[in-house]
């Protein structure tokens, strides 16, 4: 196993946990169950990354739990269904559609006046379900040093991290540098990915394996070992000064379109269109060239 400089983060999950939710439904086998109804109880646990939502007190970094309390009530009070399995399936897969941030979630659904004719405190069912994995794309940069092998290297390291797995990758091609600085050409890729880790913890994973290159931030758009950069985590759009999703430049980048359009030109980059398109249109196009040619 390859020893890095710098250790990979790991998949650590945190947990808001909604207890005790009480909302009234027509659930139940018995045709008075669904006349009369019951009162249910409603345990939710929502797994996720809170750590990016804490460093800036931002709610948009994480998830209501308001919005997902009367997500749940509004099942539970809404379609008569026979068993409260199917009850907690349909509130496990709501919460997972409506929230991208939660990578899992656990229901556990009350029924403590249940009919069975003998004294019990509680009936209960819990289960716990993991949202499925996302195709995200990043995009990789060097003008520093030997430029393939910091993109060899990095991608490697994608490779090996828990939580994701590389399913495609583009070509390579040298770049002329923007931003007006005086530097060398850069070396350019992009990778395709199907992951389970959350967009923030894609972001922590992609500034890990920078640092692992010994990227230092001194200049903006100046010469770096390493840039690796989330250009889109599913169809997820957000606007965030450290996350923008999905990227902000992608669309009129060549470095990044050239890349993914000579193995993908059909992809579609969210809110933006068909990358093969964006390419034609992308200012920078002309300073673009295969590898090698240079």
């Amino acid at each position: 196993m390859e020893v890095l400089a710098v250790p990979l983060p790991s998949l650590r999950r945190d947990r808001i946990e909604l207890t005790g939710l009480r909302v009234h439904g027509r659930h139940g086998v018995l045709p008075q169950e669904k006349i009369d109804g019951h009162d249910f109880g409603l345990d939710i646990a929502l797994e996720l990354s809170t750590a990016p939502a804490a460093a800036r007190d931002d709610l948009r970094r994480t998830v209501s739990y308001a919005d997902v309390a009367h997500l749940a009530a509004g099942i539970v009070g809404g379609e008569s269904l026979d068993l409260i399995e199917t009850l907690a399936e349909r509130i496990a897969a709501a919460v997972l559609e409506a929230h991208p941030l939660v990578r899992a979630v656990e229901v556990a659904v009350h029924k403590p006046s249940a009919p069975i004719g003998l004294p019990f405190v509680d009936v209960a069912v819990r289960i716990r379900r993991e949202a499925a994995p996302v195709d995200a794309v990043i995009a990789l940069g060097s003008n520093l040093g030997d430029r393939l092998a910091h993109l060899e290297r990095a991608l490697a390291l994608l490779g090996q991290a828990e939580g994701v797995e590389i399913a495609w990758r583009g070509t390579v091609v040298e770049t002329d540098p923007v931003g007006g600085v005086e530097q060398d050409d850069f070396a350019n890729t992009v990778a395709g990915l199907r992951t389970t880790r959350g967009p923030w913890e894609l972001l922590e994973l992609a500034r890990t394996i920078e640092a692992d290159a010994q990227r230092v931030r001194t200049l903006r758009w100046g010469p770096r070992t390493l840039d690796v950069d989330v250009i889109a985590w599913g169809d997820l759009i957000q606007d965030d000064e450290e996350l923008t999703l999905p990227h902000p430049r992608a669309h009129e980048r060549a470095f990044v379109l050239a890349p993914w359009a000579a193995v993908r030109p059909d992809d579609v980059l969210p809110a933006r269109g068909r990358v093969a398109d964006l390419l034609r249109a992308a200012p920078d196009r002309a300073g673009v060239r295969p590898w090698g040619l240079s």
